[in-house]
């Protein structure tokens, strides 16, 4: 099976798989709407996502009556989701439970505290002012990666 992004097809294949003429690819690629790959002889190359996207600019354009620039703005939107979405789920990873929580102790030492959890002192977590070793007016609760440096 071909990946989603392999960059095989010619702009003819393209063109008539996304039901557009070949200069209408051109015009998209010159406009940014899509990037295809290039050969080394400057061939355009495209991939299902390339074709997929071909697919979305004619909607937008036809049914929803978008103009290219809107729909040039459109599609940086949907990518910013789609980065930001990757990041969200890359960051949650090291949040869910069974991943291990940290804080500093007044003496000095870290210790593991459960999810949501903070170091009691005060009624508000702060450590007890007669300590002289507490550091700052809250407990400091730190996120661990094991390997991260």
């Amino acid at each position: 099976m071909v990946s989603e992004d392999a960059q095989v097809y010619v702009i003819s294949v393209a063109a008539e798989l996304a039901g557009m003429h070949p200069q209408t690819l051109r015009q998209y690629d010159r406009l940014g709407l899509v990037q295809p790959g290039r050969t080394r002889g400057r061939g355009r190359r495209y991939s299902l996502r390339d074709i997929a996207t071909l697919r979305e600019v004619q909607r937008l354009s036809q049914e929803e009556g978008v103009n290219l620039a809107g729909i040039k703005r459109i599609l940086e939107l949907e990518s910013e989701v789609e980065r930001l979405t990757r990041q969200v789920e890359y960051l949650r990873a090291f949040a869910e439970p069974g991943r291990r929580v940290f804080t500093a102790h007044p003496s000095g030492d870290v210790v593991a505290m459960g999810r949501g959890q903070r170091r009691r002192g005060t009624p508000d977590g702060a450590a007890p002012a007669e300590d002289p070793r507490a550091v700052g007016a809250r407990g400091a609760i730190v996120l661990w990666r094991p390997g991260a440096r």
